[in-house]
């Protein structure tokens, strides 16, 4: 069985950095940005997310498991010249670190344990957007496994410390041909 490291170096070998796309919880919602400040991209993947926000004045944070992918990422930082550090950690095991930020990412990474440190990790007035996949799916796309995906709801109750200022989960509900599916959205703001 492969570790949860060589699982993810192995789906990022080859990746092109320069075509990920930022979370559409990002896109939709850049007008709640504040003008600048540190944004942390967790579990950064091909860091769109990181791009994006740096393309917005942000000092970027990208903390990912894969080696792989950051190693191609921390050339594109130096070719793009962008405000982007990468660090290699296992956030799962080894959790976040004593830094607080005005803007937190998360797309399709689920650790349910890491809110309340991710919670923490805001600035009063923080803003953490959030989205993943849903349990109330209407295709394959995704995760098999229930762990990995949202419950009804349950993206409100993880983050119940701060204040909701956007929220989308569509699920099967209406026309299921329209609409952003299978996953769950929120922008919540640190009001502590």
């Amino acid at each position: 069985m492969k570790s949860k490291l060589e699982k993810w170096n192995e789906s990022y070998c080859g990746v092109d950095i320069g075509s990920a796309k930022p979370a559409q919880v990002l896109v939709e919602n850049t007008h709640l940005l504040p003008s600048n400040g540190d944004a942390l991209d967790l579990a950064c993947g091909r860091a769109g997310n990181a791009v994006l926000l740096s393309k917005y004045g942000f000092n970027v944070d990208a903390i990912d498991v894969s080696s792989v992918v950051l190693t191609n990422l921390e050339k594109f930082v130096i070719q793009q010249g962008l405000p982007i550090s990468c660090e290699r950690r296992d956030i799962e095991e080894e959790g976040l670190k004593e830094k607080k930020y005005d803007v937190i990412v998360v797309s399709y990474f689920l650790s349910r344990e890491l809110f309340p440190q991710i919670i923490k990790s805001l600035k009063p007035e923080g803003l953490l957007f959030y989205e993943t996949w849903s349990q109330q799916k209407i295709d394959e796309i995704g995760p098999s496994n229930p762990a990995f995906r949202l419950k009804a709801g349950e993206l409100l109750e993880l983050t119940a410390p701060l204040r909701a200022l956007f929220y989308r989960e569509e699920g099967r509900s209406g026309d299921s041909s329209k609409g952003h599916r299978n996953t769950a959205m929120l922008v919540a703001k640190n009001i502590n």
